[in-house]
């Protein structure tokens, strides 16, 4: 069996459908008695008990009957990894980044099943550019870089360090928590009052919160706790309430073109279905909001504008190069990238779009340490360099220590705590887990 990692579900079926697809279930009917087995019907029942005996294994409180479409990722991820569990005689499972999506929590959870799967005889093959979870599970590993087999080393004799710069072909530093100085007298960017947010396994019950100009403000939490609702309901992806301003000014809400019209942008943590044209090619895709907002990449012919290609492509190629984007060149389809350099395309646009306010969801899913490294760089970059306001959601909280100034961790659906990216990791673990916030005081 295979997890891939992007998502090989259909999103109009349910859990149970997706879990049994080419597997389903069949019982007797009265015309299968004539007919023969190939006019038997579904045996729904069964079908529900190995899917929901699949989602106890993983022990993940679902409802088993919900459609894929709207479900948060991290959920998809888990009906991902419930259908190959569910297959029988299971001799070989692959795993393609399957715990990209999750977070810290889920991730321990999931790699304990994974363990015992190997301990019942099951060869695990685990794809992954999570370090501490590679030393954490397997028993060895193999390094490829550029499509090489670099070297195979015994986990026990090896470390997180050794492999990161095997990895990328240099030394590395680690990256450290940096705590800048906010300019206190700094005009705020972004205001949000009450906002409620109706995104289905991501709820925001009641949000206030203020994001200062020029400030990376991190995003937080346990998956389904509401850190993605946050962005989405900036951005009006799914029915939000509330009050929300920009630079003084009341925003109008579920209208994701008024918001880039307003110089608000949103890199989603679902690129295929919200970040790009996928049938499109690379410069194109990165030149897209530009055009469709600002008029760029246009060229008058009398009372006409059409598109610039020539512009459309020196742009694309400058991009590819930046951001080391692995292509063909700029018309190559995104369809056919890898999931990081897709990821890459997206920031691409957005540094092409240079908006006031940049909302982006798991910046770095899926994607490679070296590659990590200069999604992070850019962004720092565009914060630095241009004065854009960034908040940025993650389920990697080492990634928001590394960039954020401060870190807002959200908590069923509620703002929890907002602590510096200085703080101790086990003040961050309370404030996930729901502790009030005297038991999360910092001394410093």
């Amino acid at each position: 069996g295979m997890v891939h990692q992007e998502f090989m579900l259909i999103p109009g079926f349910t859990v149970v459908e997706n879990v049994k697809l080419n597997r389903e279930n069949t019982k007797p009917s009265p015309v299968s008695k004539v007919f023969g087995k190939g006019m038997e019907v579904l045996d729904k029942k069964q079908m529900e008990q190995d899917t929901q005996d699949a989602l106890d294994r993983l022990q993940l409180e679902l409802d088993k009957k919900q459609t894929i479409k709207g479900m948060p990722v991290g959920y998809m991820q888990f009906v991902e990894i419930a259908r190959e569990i569910d297959k029988t005689n299971l001799k070989l499972l692959i795993l393609d980044e399957p715990t990209a999506v999750l977070t810290e929590s889920e991730a321990s959870q999931f790699l304990a099943i994974i363990r015992n799967l190997s301990e019942m005889g099951i060869a695990i093959l685990f794809i992954t550019h999570r370090l501490d979870e590679i030393i954490h599970i397997t028993d060895r590993i193999t390094v490829l870089r550029d499509g090489k087999q670099i070297v195979t080393l015994e986990t026990k004799n090896t470390n997180t360090v050794e492999i990161a710069e095997t990895m990328v072909g240099r030394n590395i530093e680690a990256g450290m928590a940096k705590a800048r100085t906010l300019d206190p007298d700094a005009p705020v960017a972004l205001k949000i009052e009450n906002m409620r947010v109706h995104m289905p396994g991501e709820m925001i019950r009641d949000l206030s919160l203020e994001v200062k100009k020029g400030e990376i403000l991190g995003i937080g939490g346990l998956a389904g706790q509401g850190k993605l609702g946050v962005a989405n309901g900036i951005m009006g992806m799914y029915k939000t309430e509330g009050k929300i301003y920009k630079d003084g000014e009341e925003m109008k809400l579920n209208s994701p073109r008024w918001m880039l019209d307003n110089g608000v942008a949103f890199l989603s943590e679902d690129r295929k279905e919200v970040g790009l044209l996928l049938d499109e090619p690379i410069d194109f895709n990165i030149a897209y909001t530009s055009l469709e907002i600002k008029d760029a990449f246009l060229k008058s012919l009398g009372p006409v504008k059409l598109l610039d290609k020539q512009t459309v492509r020196k742009n694309g190629e400058e991009m590819i190069e930046k951001l080391d984007i692995r292509c063909r060149g700029p018309k190559q389809h995104t369809r056919s990238l890898s999931g990081g350099n897709q990821q890459k395309v997206c920031i691409a646009r957005a540094l092409t779009f240079q908006p006031d306010i940049l909302l982006i969801s798991e910046p770095t899913r899926g994607i490679d340490i070296g590659a990590k490294e200069l999604v992070i760089d850019t962004l720092r970059e565009l914060n630095e360099t241009y004065g854009m306001t960034i908040i940025i959601t993650s389920s990697e909280l080492a990634e928001l220590k590394q960039l954020a100034d401060r870190i807002a961790i959200i908590t069923e659906g509620r703002l929890q705590e907002v602590l510096p990216p200085t703080a101790e990791d086990k003040y961050f673990g309370l404030a996930m887990s729901g502790q009030p916030r005297e038991e999360v005081a910092i001394h410093e």
